[in-house]
């Protein structure tokens, strides 16, 4: 693989896709390094939670995001990139419910938006890169030599993000999870700043019925193809 080139990946998809395990996973094998966008708004997100801003104070959005420093970190122990915020390990902390529920509102605003979407392609420019998310390949990286758009029925997207939850030890019901889906959903795909849709040249990977390992090995075959051409 070091005689191919780098490339970047864009992977985008609904929530509870699994874009993040698959990316995270690819970037390993690739040795590429990888950026979760959802991260970081989720961060954001959280930020806004504990200062209360008001999501309709422009000024106040523009305040905050000035106090913000966002950098990817790796736990030795678990080989992942975990995100800090001001000096501050949040992993675990933007992965509540709470978090949940606000940030696809928070990641609508333009000027969030702006503020993530150029830290993003600024850590692209040196090729190399795994970046999931919402917009990736049609706003983040459009120039990407392989985008992949992730899918999967509505049934199999609540069941792995209800695991997820209750394997934190949150207390959530099968109805909660799904409305939160839904929400998030339309929102995502509405919004008027940079809305999830499928970039033209991405590729479909519906992951319903797949298992972690055969999704893993599909994006495999194709970036190798994409780093030899």
């Amino acid at each position: 693989m070091n005689k191919m080139r780098k490339i970047n990946i864009a992977i985008d998809g609904w929530s509870s896709c699994g874009k993040s395990t698959m990316a995270r996973q690819l970037a390993r094998l690739l040795n590429y390094v990888f950026i979760d966008s959802g991260a970081m708004y989720r961060a954001i997100t959280l930020l806004f939670i504990r200062n209360q801003v008001d999501l309709a104070d422009v000024r106040a959005v523009e305040q905050a995001l000035q106090s913000i420093n966002l950098q990817f970190q790796l736990n030795a122990e678990s080989g992942n990139n975990e995100i800090w915020m001001n000096g501050e390990n949040v992993e675990k902390e933007i992965r509540t419910m709470d978090v949940a529920q606000r940030v696809s509102d928070v990641a609508a605003l333009k000027q969030v938006r702006e503020f993530a979407v150029a830290q993003q392609q600024q850590i692209g420019q040196g090729k190399g890169v795994v970046m999931d998310g919402r917009d990736i390949g049609t706003m983040v990286f459009p120039d990407a030599e392989l985008k992949i758009f992730m899918t999967a029925s509505e049934d199999v997207r609540v069941s792995r993000r209800l695991k997820e939850l209750q394997q934190k030890n949150q207390e959530i019901t099968v109805d909660e999870v799904t409305a939160n889906l839904r929400m998030r959903d339309h929102i995502d795909s509405t919004r008027d700043v940079s809305p999830l849709r499928r970039a033209e040249d991405a590729i479909i990977l519906d992951n319903s019925n797949l298992s972690p390992d055969q999704q893993l090995g599909m994006a495999l075959e194709w970036a190798k193809q994409r780093m030899a051409s």
